[in-house]
């Protein structure tokens, strides 16, 4: 399964970034699929996941009502737009995709993931 990861940047708190996944091959297009974040020093932590159909969403509780996950299955990408960003929310942003179909928060439920995108809110 190949994944994408892009869309991230240097930007000052406050602004907005919109991450994508792009998954070509459409490999993960029946699969649920979600966004981690590692900072520097710290565990790869939950951010966002979306099922197959994209009718189901799980945020995490530290980014609930700023970000948003979607996906477009015509596209075969997965988007996280993310507004009123904050210095902590600065890490590396992967994506990745399960086996199956519904969400999970587990890092270990997700089995093929990208390469990670970069993104730092300066204060």
């Amino acid at each position: 399964v190949q994944l994408q990861a892009s869309g991230g940047g240097l930007v000052q708190a406050g602004d907005s970034l919109r991450l994508s996944c792009a998954n070509p091959k459409r490999t993960s297009s029946n699969n649920a699929m979600g966004w981690f974040r590692q900072a520097p020093g710290r565990e790869r932590e939950f951010v966002a996941a979306i099922n197959w159909s994209g009718s189901s969403t799980s945020i995490a509780d530290s980014v609930k009502g700023r970000f948003t996950v979607s996906r477009d299955r015509v596209k075969s990408t997965m988007y996280l737009q993310m507004n009123s960003l904050k210095p902590e929310d600065t890490a590396v942003y992967y994506c990745a995709s399960r086996r199956y179909s519904t969400t999970s928060s587990a890092r270990a439920d997700y089995v093929y993931w990208g390469q990670g995108t970069q993104v730092t809110v300066s204060s």
